[in-house]
């Protein structure tokens, strides 16, 4: 179900509302400051000493210097990262979660290994519909073919963001999906392959082929290989090329935080050219977090915050999208919505259509 977010956020008093302009200024230090101190175990150390640490005290275990510590311990504290009293540092329940939380960890690295350095360039991006900060990482169009040869943090960061959203959802959807009784499923989009094996593991019976870009088909393999599936295949494609086609004969179309990846008209491009391969009896089913049906304000927040990402580092042109937005393009190409189920792991949408 569709919800409201973010609808009382302008009734702070001035003075309140310039103080929290300037969290927003100061935000890439207070970012950078969370990050040092849980990579160098600051925030490890104060959550098993609850009787709080001096600086000193900090400074010994960590092996750092006194002015290191209380230069990062300061910034904390105008964060609410950690509390001081009598002398003391402790952790406060917002350090607790920079520390201990997987998905505020997956959201930091991801946003200091992939995003933080690019995002300088966001402006020139949004000028220019292209992806500017992906040059941190080379002579790129779209972060797409770049991912298997990214640098290693860049690269784990990605995959690890990308599976903690994505992955949660999953067997939930291969529940769906099983109980629409498909004899086979083309995964556009398909990635390094992990949703395909881990719906082939449970259904031997059902064959599923995956299509992406040859980079990914390359991973994907992989994948398969060392899980020893044999009722995966693959097909290599650029579903945007003209001469492309979606090879026809499948009961459903699956994919998968495939189509955020891509400008509107694109979007419809891919629909039509997908609802002209089915059949009347196939369904497209599409998985996406959408930030307006949310269980939360915090979930919509993480979503609609990945767009820029995908302005500055993956292609200059696509977003997470509001549901309602995203079901004008639908109706555009020709598909009736049958059923839109939300809360499938932490996030997503799944939306099943017909012609």
């Amino acid at each position: 179900m569709r919800k409201e977010f973010f609808k009382n956020n302008d009734n702070l008093n001035a003075l309140d509302a310039q103080y929290e302009a300037q969290k927003i200024a100061f935000a890439p230090i207070i970012f950078q400051v969370a990050r040092t101190m849980r990579d160098l175990k600051l925030l490890e150390l104060l959550s098993k000493n609850k009787d709080g640490l001096t600086y000193l005290e900090l400074a010994n275990k960590s092996n750092l210097t006194k002015y290191a510590v209380q230069v990062l311990c300061e910034t904390a504290l105008s964060a609410n990262i950690v509390s001081i009293k009598d002398e003391k540092v402790f952790l406060t329940k917002i350090g607790f979660f920079i520390n201990s939380d997987r998905m505020t960890n997956a959201n930091m690295n991801y946003n200091h290994h992939v995003n933080y350095l690019g995002l300088f360039n966001l402006e020139e991006s949004i000028k220019n519909g292209k992806a500017e900060g992906l040059k941190v990482f080379g002579n790129w169009e779209t972060i797409y073919p770049a991912l298997s040869t990214l640098p290693e943090e860049v690269k784990n960061s990605w995959f690890e963001f990308d599976h903690l959203y994505s992955d949660s959802g999953f067997p939930k959807a291969i529940k769906i999906l099983k109980n629409l009784k498909p004899k086979n499923i083309l995964d556009i989009g398909g990635n390094t392959g992990k949703f395909a094996t881990l719906f082939a593991k449970e259904n031997p019976e059902i064959n599923i082929t995956i299509m992406d870009l040859p980079q990914q088909v390359k991973l994907a393999k992989q994948t398969i290989y060392e899980n020893n599936i044999t009722n995966v295949s693959t097909y290599e494609g650029n579903i945007l090329l003209d001469e492309t086609l979606v090879p026809k004969g499948f009961d459903i179309i699956w994919m998968s935080q495939f189509l955020d990846c891509f400008k509107e008209e694109q979007i419809v491009n891919i629909l039509n050219k997908i609802r002209d391969s089915i059949d009347d009896n196939a369904e497209i089913c599409i998985m996406e977090p959408f930030w307006d049906r949310q269980n939360n304000e915090t979930a919509s927040f993480c979503v609609i915050n990945t767009s820029p990402y995908f302005t500055a580092m993956a292609n200059g042109y696509s977003k997470m999208f509001k549901y309602t937005d995203f079901e004008k393009l639908l109706i555009e190409s020709g598909l009736n919505v049958i059923e839109t189920i939300d809360d499938i792991g932490l996030c997503q949408t799944i939306i099943r259509c017909k012609k």
